[in-house]
């Protein structure tokens, strides 16, 4: 039986449609937006009298002029949510304040597998938000230069792209501390979504952080919906991050409320653990609990240790390659795009245990070759990356 979750199309939870962040702020002011203009897709200057025309903050920025994608054009796989600037300390093994540097990376989940799906010679767009600000159109470039349709990318003039400091331990896992007060990708609302480009994808890809608060939420809601009614396979990664709810009641009950209408589900140990409150996630009966009717496969990654999958037919595990992990920042990320590269060409996969476990296969080592750089988006690899390293992982 699966476990009990809410309406996935209500307009709200009933106690979190306006909800306080317990987070660590960025103490900003509110100052007018910068006008920065892209004279190059690495130069920026403050004359407003080159600024690219925006309305509001529902303008995207993608124009047939400066050679972006026009909008609407189509993808197979569209992600959906966060796209941010992850600081990752030089150094692994120290708290933040004791890192003597920090390396801009671009990230957020959605961005990342987005990316990790185009470096696989795969199809992808991304739709979020950022800020009217240098860090919002550097992350607007990062998806150009990597070949993914930023056409459903939006602009907040009032509010800055998001950033995130990252602690890495000394086995590589991570610790999280967010500015967003708000950050411009919480502020993303149901008038700006491309929804002719969502539901042309054949599979719409999300996580939960856009469920925390309005108006993302909504704007998270109406664009599944969209892809449902079209006919769009639904993938769905929680991507749990504790300090960005207000309890973790309200990020089980957020991350539940959507579960019945995915397709495809990954999830880690440590987030079945956390939303069946602590029974054994290597339990498979523990597991089968997550598994709605609708569900067509569910994939539980396990670190280094590779994946396992679940669908009404057959389960079973897909073992993973041993690599020396730097940073363990995107690789289920990585993963993720490495199975949607695979089943963006060909959804018969699901159906077929032996061409899935080959999938699996390749997307395991997507993960693990993340693991060995720094950041989330400059380690994703190409599909020749891929290709090379399963020369040497056993059949």
């Amino acid at each position: 039986m699966a476990l009990q979750a809410a309406s996935p199309f209500s307009p709200a939870l009933s106690s979190n449609s306006r909800i306080k962040l317990h987070i660590f702020h960025f103490k900003t002011a509110r100052l007018p937006p910068i006008a920065y203009h892209r004279s190059s897709p690495s130069l920026f200057c403050t004359s407003s009298s080159n600024l690219p025309s925006f309305s509001g903050c529902s303008k995207a920025l993608s124009t047939a002029d400066d050679g972006f994608p026009e909008a609407s054009a189509s993808a197979d796989v569209v992600c959906f949510g966060e796209m941010l600037i992850d600081f990752v300390p030089t150094v692994s093994g120290l708290s933040l304040s004791e890192a003597p540097a920090f390396k801009k990376a671009p990230g957020g989940a959605p961005a990342n597998v987005a990316v990790g799906i185009s470096r696989l010679g795969g199809s992808s767009a991304f739709v979020g938000k950022v800020g009217e600000d240098e860090f919002g159109y550097m992350l607007a470039n990062i998806l150009k230069e990597n070949s993914v349709n930023n056409s459903g990318l939006r602009f907040d003039p009032g509010a800055r792209t998001a950033l995130a400091f990252v602690t890495l331990r000394s086995d590589g896992e991570r610790e999280f501390m967010f500015y967003r007060n708000p950050s411009a990708d919480m502020l993303l609302k149901e008038e700006e979504l491309d929804l002719e480009l969502i539901r042309k994808a054949k599979i719409f890809h999300y996580g939960s952080i856009s469920l925390i608060t309005e108006p993302s939420r909504s704007a998270h809601v109406a664009a599944a919906k969209a892809a449902k009614d079209s006919g769009v396979l639904l993938s769905y990664d929680p991507n749990l991050r504790l300090p960005l709810w207000p309890s973790a009641d309200s990020a089980r009950e957020g991350i539940l409320s959507i579960w019945d209408i995915a397709d495809i589900i990954k999830i880690s140990e440590e987030e079945i653990s956390f939303l069946t409150q602590g029974e054994d996630p290597y339990d498979d009966a523990v597991v089968r609990k997550l598994f709605h009717p609708n569900l067509k496969l569910l994939l539980v990654t396990e670190g280094p240790d590779g994946c396992r999958y679940y669908s009404e037919e057959f389960s079973g595990r897909v073992p993973g390659i041993k690599v020396s992990a730097v940073d363990t920042t995107g690789a289920g990320d990585a993963f993720v795009a490495g199975i949607l590269s695979q089943l963006a060409a060909d959804q018969s996969l699901i159906k077929d245990e032996a061409r899935l476990r080959e999938a699996l296969k390749f997307a395991n080592v997507c993960g693990a070759l993340t693991v060995t750089e720094r950041g989330a988006i400059p380690a994703l690899p190409t599909r020749q990356a891929v290709l090379d390293a399963l020369v040497n992982v056993p059949v």
